[in-house]
């Protein structure tokens, strides 16, 4: 995925901060942190991780489904069917 290799700092930046929360979260539960302040560290993370999915998935459709520079109709079709595959998994 091209879009993904132009925007590598960026999205890296995203996972980096994810792995902070799920960090946090992790040392939230060993120390026996009540439940309310581990679901607030669930909702961060869990935040966190859709915000980079909205990310890749408006860069993959810009690049590969609604770009004008895309001429076959195949090509454009790859690019949505592969969308929709992702988009079934993330939402199981």
């Amino acid at each position: 995925m091209g879009h993904t290799v132009r925007e590598k700092t960026k999205l890296l930046g995203r996972v980096r901060r994810i792995r902070g929360q799920v960090e946090a979260l992790e040392r939230a539960i060993e120390t026996g942190l009540g439940c309310s302040e581990v679901l607030h560290q669930i909702a961060a993370a869990r935040g966190a991780m859709n915000g980079l999915m909205t990310e890749v998935i408006v860069d993959h459709i810009q690049m590969h489904v609604a770009d004008p520079g895309i001429t076959s109709d195949a090509e454009r079709t790859k690019g949505a069917d592969e969308l929709i595959d992702v988009i079934r998994s993330y939402l199981k």
